[in-house]
């Protein structure tokens, strides 16, 4: 079955070619084409093929769906209590992950399943069509492969993060933990994940242990990622461009050189506004890697501890609020620069031959969503070419 949506006010594809041969290819008056899971014509409303059925979209705006690509959805428990603390003048510390890993060591596969698909879920209401997810919170050999193997019923864009924290079993003996996170660990987790990722950071893995555990993962065929800078200056950026990681997530903490080596490679810039709302943080400094030149991502990094939110909208509007971002800069980011973390051509993006994943807003414009922070403008969502609400 093939569907014309119609009537489209403003659509964004990420497709220069198309429209006004921005970043954003901006078509106004537009109509898409929908033919089985792909997007199979783009243009403006009067030039519309036919099609089986038809959707009109009442002069609202359409964009490509939202590309998360950082999250922690494998988990057992909450952090209420800690988060309750922060906001009372506790400051945030990556110790706060053990709490977690006792939750998730604790809950059966059916529970943790059943809280990714109720976050997934929440997700999809609100336009995100893609999602990364990672292991983490288990830090046993065990809790790790069976992390892995409940996200990968759901996505194709699994990461193995044993090396989130090291794990309170190896509490005095951290080199065994790396030990165990390329070996043992890292062969029965390898299996079930495409990105191998590594915490670091002061309180988490040094800039020597990072590279021995990244080094073992691409042995085994998976790609690089990095939670680099979040909470203070250190290796993980240049670690992460060095070895051609997809990603190097958080950039809070960047120097000259660090802004650099993002311009000038081929590592993608992923910012999590959720994790400094959520723990009072300074901002990331968007503008600044935007006009280096640096490809720039936004994420949600929904996880318990620090960024408990699966709305890339809200991190849309604090991108633009508090990180320097234009409107046009935030939603490419959220779209086509996720797709980039992901080193995907076929998301973040509505152009022929792209997987037909686009959300309809309760807006006249994109610019919404950073205009309108807080409010639910995601009326309609297609996933693979099926209309999901």
């Amino acid at each position: 079955m093939s569907t014309l949506v119609t009537n489209i006010g403003s659509l964004v594809t990420n497709d220069p070619a198309q429209g006004d041969a921005t970043p954003l290819g901006l078509v106004l008056d537009a109509a898409v084409v929908i033919d089985g899971d792909r997007i199979a014509w783009v243009g403006a409303a009067a030039d519309a093929p036919a099609a089986d059925e038809a959707f009109d979209a009442g002069g609202r705006a359409v964009i490509p769906g939202f590309v998360d690509s950082h999250s922690h959805l494998v988990f057992g428990g909450d952090r209420t209590a800690e988060f309750n603390a922060r906001m009372s003048g506790r400051a945030y510390s990556a110790g706060g992950i053990r709490t977690t890993v006792a939750a998730t060591r604790a809950a059966s596969d059916a529970a943790l399943e059943a809280n990714l698909t109720r976050y997934l879920d929440e997700a999809l209401r609100q336009g995100t069509t893609t999602f990364e997810t990672k292991s983490g919170y288990g830090l046993t050999t065990h809790d790790e492969a069976r992390a892995l193997r409940i996200a990968a019923q759901h996505t194709e864009e699994v990461t193995y993060l044993g090396a989130h924290i090291v794990s309170p079993d190896y509490a005095d003996d951290p080199a065994g933990y790396v030990d165990l996170v390329t070996g043992e660990m890292l062969d029965a987790c390898a299996p079930h994940a495409r990105w191998i990722d590594v915490f670091c950071e002061k309180g988490a893995f040094d800039g020597d242990q990072a590279r021995a555990i990244l080094t073992a993962g691409r042995a085994k065929g998976l790609i690089p990622r990095v939670h680099a800078n979040q909470l203070s200056f250190g290796p993980g950026v240049q670690l992460a461009v060095e070895l051609d990681a997809a990603s190097a997530d958080h950039c809070t903490h960047l120097t000259d050189a660090d802004v650099d080596a993002l311009a000038n490679g081929g590592t993608v810039a992923t910012l999590l506004p959720g994790a400094e709302f959520s723990t009072r943080a300074v901002w990331p400094d968007a503008r600044r890697l935007l006009d280096a030149g640096a490809t720039v991502a936004l994420s949600t990094d929904c996880n318990p501890g620090s960024s408990f939110t699966s709305s890339m909208p809200f991190c849309i509007a604090l991108a633009v609020r508090d990180m320097g971002m234009t409107p046009d800069e935030a939603i490419w980011s959220a779209t086509a620069g996720g797709a980039a973390a992901l080193r995907r051509s076929d998301i973040g993006r509505i152009a022929p031959g792209a997987r037909a994943d686009i959300a309809l807003l309760d807006a006249p414009s994109h610019v919404h969503l950073a205009y309108r922070p807080g409010v639910p403008l995601v009326s309609d969502v297609w996933r693979q070419g099926v209309r999901c609400r």
